[in-house]
């Protein structure tokens, strides 16, 4: 989860998060060295008394510096067009996750398992434990299997919301009567926090998401568990 002092993207938890932590860098990486090349050509340019004529009126120049940004942009065209096809990309997957957002709390349907379904509200500060995180927890975890294909379904029930995780790189509209859906793999155990990402209301703030990652047994029996319930 981000923190006070986390300046840059959290760690990935999906592969998708890892591309787009790649293509941030390599994009990222660009930025510098047109910046560099830039602030170099005009501190020399500030800086020297003298004129090289062939750069008036110059069409070598012109050629050049028309050529090299349609190349860079190429640069980063191309990685961000696979990146997002990978995105919406949504195969064969295992679970199917419908995501419901209210104002303001979110509700879960595990359709594939009995319409295991249950709503899940943002923990109050009074009655958290001392190692909670404020404004984050919820009274009741979508639990998700490792290392499994899951397509999440989301809709509103009323305004529009947004459900998204930064950690599996998941950002999703919640519009009423329509369905949006994504498909993500997680890669590795723990408690991913995440916020609805749309201004919906006085309450925004205050609809958290968590997602809990666990192994495929653990997560078989959890929902033994809600079915006996």
């Amino acid at each position: 989860m981000a923190t006070w002092a986390n300046l840059s993207l959290q760690d990935s938890a999906s592969p998708l998060m890892e591309q787009l932590t790649f293509f941030h860098d390599h994009a990222l990486l660009i930025l510098i060295m047109i910046t560099t090349l830039v602030s170099y050509l005009m501190s020399t340019l500030l800086f020297n008394n003298h004129i090289n004529r062939y750069l008036l009126e110059g069409q070598t120049i012109e050629v050049i510096w028309t050529i090299l940004p349609a190349v860079t942009l190429i640069f980063i065209a191309l990685p961000s067009l696979r990146l997002l096809y990978l995105l919406d990309e949504v195969s064969n997957p295992s679970i199917t996750l419908k995501t419901i957002g209210h104002q303001w709390y979110w509700s879960y349907e595990y359709s594939d398992f009995n319409d295991i379904e249950f709503d899940s509200y943002m923990t109050p500060y009074q009655e958290m434990n001392t190692n909670g995180f404020r404004l984050l927890d919820v009274d009741n975890r979508a639990v998700l299997p490792l290392n499994t294909q899951i397509r999440v379904l989301v809709t509103a029930a009323d305004v529009l919301h947004s459900w998204t995780v930064p950690a599996l790189g998941v950002k999703v509209d919640g519009t009423p009567g329509r369905l949006n859906q994504i498909s993500f793999l997680i890669n590795r155990p723990g408690v991913w926090f995440g916020q609805c990402s749309e201004i919906c209301g006085a309450n925004h703030s205050f609809m958290p998401i968590v997602i809990e990652s666990v192994p495929v047994n653990i997560f078989i029996n959890w929902i033994k568990s809600l079915s006996q319930a």
